[in-house]
């Protein structure tokens, strides 16, 4: 039997993990912290939004959170600053600047 990589133990080794370059599951960042060589990120400027959260599925990161079916600020703890969402948003709303370290 396979584990994934999140189920290593003293027990369970690197050679009871599933092999290198195949996909069992889908990736989320919620389990790793990505922000910290980040050398942009998005600002989003509310007063252009839209709402249309066409930013929100085009983010790798699941950075962008929704409730109520609005959009909020980014989750600039896992955003990798990769600037999708700027590219995705027809309303300019979103601007990538320098992260300041």
């Amino acid at each position: 039997m396979s584990h994934l990589a999140k189920d290593m133990t003293p027990q369970v080794t690197w050679r009871d993990i599933t092999p290198g370059c195949n996909i069992y599951e889908g990736g989320t960042s919620v389990t790793v912290e990505t922000c910290d060589w980040r050398t942009e990120r998005p600002v989003i400027d509310f007063a252009k939004c839209k709402q249309c959260l066409l930013c929100v599925p085009v983010c790798p990161d699941m950075s962008i959170p929704v409730k109520d079916g609005k959009r909020g600020d980014f989750n600039y703890f896992f955003c990798k600053g990769c600037g999708v969402c700027a590219n995705a948003c027809s309303f300019g709303a979103i601007t990538m600047v320098a992260e300041a370290k």
